[in-house]
């Protein structure tokens, strides 16, 4: 469990490329995007030190985030339009923490605000969302850690109407011919954390990985590949089950 939450996405999961530090405002953030090298690889996270998935992680600084140009503003509206059209989604997944540690598994999300991360073997570590907590659990240790979702930075992305410009601080918004990049801090006070989406734009607007910041400062990636939209997933995948009793498998 402890693992886990230290390495856990620095994510919105998500995917392909690294995250580099947020635009100023002011700054020309239309211009191509020059994708930064990966971060040092030590020191490593203390076990148990942050969580990708809960509210550990760091805030942004008072009164940060850009004065959208009417050009930021429309590619991030395309993002709320582009979540908000997801029913249902499917796919594989690859987590990096900031020690280069690797992680796999499936994934499967439907909204609004429910999802589940189900990590492969070895790892007997499952992340759910029923729509209104969030359990990080361990089926090793029989540990569970547990928020509500919408104490997560991820409640923007799976609320019932997406709207990025209206319920958050834009930090960044770059673009190349084939990738998008968004960087966002909840503007509610009480829902900590920064997430950093990268989605590619070709042959059509397609989540591909996210990336969360510590406290430390520390990233974690999150890849998605091989997506499925609109398909039928169970509701039970859903459930947070109670631990202590075998752990069923979709």
């Amino acid at each position: 469990m402890h693992e886990l939450r230290a390495i856990a996405i620095a994510a919105m999961a998500s995917m392909c490329l690294l995250a580099g530090p947020a635009s100023a405002a002011g700054e020309d953030s239309s211009k191509p995007l020059n994708v930064p090298a990966p971060a040092p690889a030590s020191p490593p996270p203390s076990p148990g030190s942050s969580s990708a998935w809960s509210a550990e992680v760091a805030p942004a600084k008072a009164g940060e985030g850009l004065n959208l140009n009417p050009q930021q503003a429309d590619l991030v509206h395309k993002v709320s339009d582009y979540f908000s059209k997801i029913d249902t989604l499917q796919g594989n997944f690859v987590q990096t923490g900031a020690d280069n540690k690797r992680m796999r598994g499936k994934f499967y999300l439907m909204r609004p605000g429910r999802f589940r991360f189900d990590y492969a073997r070895p790892s007997r570590q499952v992340v759910v969302s029923d729509g209104h907590y969030l359990a990080i659990q361990d089926y090793d240790l029989n540990n569970e850690d547990r928020v509500a979702l919408d104490d997560t930075p991820f409640r923007l992305l799976l609320r019932k109407d997406v709207d990025l410009v209206r319920d958050a601080r834009i930090m960044e918004v770059q673009q190349s011919d084939d990738l998008l990049v968004v960087g966002l801090v909840d503007k509610d006070p009480n829902t900590l954390g920064q997430i950093k989406l990268f989605l590619s734009t070709k042959p059509a607007l397609e989540l591909k990985e996210w990336v969360t910041k510590d406290a430390q400062g520390l990233d974690t990636r999150v890849q998605v590949s091989d997506l499925t939209k609109s398909a039928e997933l169970d509701a039970a995948l859903f459930k947070i089950q109670s631990l202590g009793r075998p752990m069923t498998m979709p």
